[in-house]
This record gives C-alpha cells, structure tokens and sequence, in this order.
C-alpha cells in the first residue's frame, strides 16, 4: 500500500517541481482556497494556538494571522517540492545569507549546533552547506511511508548535507567529537517532548510548557557552540538567514541558559511577523500538566 500511494503521488510531485514560479504560486494560491476555505484543515488548532500565544489580539486580528499562515503554510510545503528541480544558483538568490562570515568564523575552531525554529522556510537550510566548508548535518524527524521518506531525504540531501534521525543524532555529534571532525549541525529544536520525559519546564510564548533540551545538552558536554539561525521571508519565494551567536563555548553557560536564550530568539521572530510560524502543530498540549517543581 505504501509502495502504491507513493507511485500514484510522485508524479503529481514531479510536475509541481517544473512548473514556472508564476504557474506554481498560482497553485499554491488554489491549495489555500482548498485547504483553508473548503477543508479547513486543523483550523481549530491553528485557531487556539494564535489565541494562546496572543491573548490580547482582537478575533479581528487572529483571524487575519490564521488566514495569512494558511497562504505562506501553502507556499512552504509547495517550495519543498520544488527544491527537486531548484538549481544552486536558483536557491542562492531565493535563500540570501545576510553573514555568513560569522557562520564561517566560528566553525575554523568549533563544531556548531545551529538551531532554528518552525519559522518561515526552514527546509532550504540545507542549502548553507553550498557557503560553508565543515561537513554539515541536518537532524530530520523520519516519515512513516519508507518510500516518501526516501524522497524526502533525497530532496533535503539535494546540496550534499547528510540527514540524521533523532536516534542517530547524540551518537553522530559524539563519534565526530572524538575523531576530531568539525561539523555543523542543524536542528530545528521548538518541538514539543512527551510531558513525562521532559527535563525542563519554562514559559514559551507566556504559556508553561515542556522544552527539548537536546541542544544544550550536546553543547555543554562537548563544549560546542551553538548558533540561532533566524530565517525571515522577505516577499514570496524569497528569504533572508541571519546567523546569531548564542554561545562560542557550551561548557562556559549556565544550566537552561541556551535554552531561555533560543527561546527567546524564537518568540521575538514569532512577534515580528506571526504568520510565518508553524501553528497546525498542539505546542501547549500539555501546559495542564506542568509538575509541581516546574510551577
């Protein structure tokens, strides 16, 4: 069944990825009517997040961000697709790095954690590998259908990055450590952990909820550094990264320090321009159950 989705799939996939940037955003202008105005997909839970996150927003305004995140969700996911047929020079004027001197910088001495949020285009990151020389990772979350994994992994690898799993992450970093190889390491690290297996609790976007620390974690153990990758959409199709420090050197902060600090880099990205984050995911699901040593 697998096998016969992905078959029937690919090459509808395909001829998305040729069509001409006009052709293809008129696409994703009907995938929003589609989405958004006929099925409505999760708008219940973009809804209750957007008035979570922004409780002294008028339903006015809320509605106005809902309706602008289905438009760029729809582009995003479409622009994916489209990095199977997207040319090196294509991505380098549609992804511009504002300074990647700083990225440069750091990584002559220093594996880097370069951690980003679920924030404007997060899947053309893997095209820094084309400006920088260490061996670059990306740490992706594995697809259940193995054969549009496979071309996921293959679109994400398209500039030679080499993708991780979750599970091969901590022991990748760990290895190339040892054996001395800097590396750069990217992580999209706002994800939302099971509440019985999360270590740290702390408010995110006014709301308490459970925090992967993972990042931190592999920074003050190794000592590495560890960098906000801030990715702003600066009109459709095209965006705009900027490299921020957060630390040269894990084992020198202080414990959840790196932590509060991505945070918030991610909320003041998210307040700049709110419709650009991913909201059909339930981030705050568990601020009910904040044990009692986290209140």
């Amino acid at each position: 069944m697998q096998l016969l989705v992905f078959v029937l799939a690919y090459p509808f996939l395909w001829f998305i990825s040729i069509l001409p940037f006009r052709l293809f955003y008129a696409f994703s202008d009907f995938s929003f009517f589609l989405i958004y105005r006929v099925i409505g997909y999760r708008k219940k839970v973009v809804r209750d997040n957007l008035r979570l996150a922004f409780p002294e927003k008028s339903d006015k305004e809320i509605k106005k961000i809902e309706k602008d995140f289905y438009r760029h969700m729809c582009d995003l996911f479409l622009e994916m697709v489209k990095t199977m047929q997207l040319s090196k020079d294509e991505v380098k004027k549609r992804y511009h790095i504002i300074n990647i001197e700083e990225l440069k910088k750091i990584e002559k001495t220093k594996s880097i954690l370069l951690a980003c949020s679920h924030y404007a285009n997060w899947e053309w990151n893997t095209s820094i590998n084309n400006y920088i020389d260490s061996k670059c990772y990306a740490v992706y979350q594995k697809i259940g259908n193995r054969y549009f994994d496979s071309l996921v992994k293959r679109i994400r690898a398209k500039w030679n990055t080499t993708l991780l799993t979750q599970k091969e992450t901590m022991a990748t970093v760990v290895r190339n450590h040892k054996n001395n190889i800097r590396a750069v390491y990217g992580m999209v690290n706002d994800q939302s952990p099971q509440a019985h297996l999360a270590q740290y609790w702390t408010e995110f976007m006014g709301i308490k909820a459970p925090i992967f620390t993972g990042v931190e974690s592999l920074a003050r153990k190794l000592d590495l550094a560890v960098v906000f990758l801030k990715v702003s959409k600066v009109k459709r199709g095209y965006y705009e990264a900027e490299f921020i420090p957060i630390t040269i050197s894990g084992k020198s902060t202080e414990k959840n320090e790196i932590t509060d600090r991505f945070l918030r880099l991610t909320e003041q990205q998210i307040r700049e321009r709110p419709e650009h984050y991913l909201w059909t995911h339930r981030r705050w699901k568990h601020r009910d159950k904040v044990p009692e040593k986290f209140l």
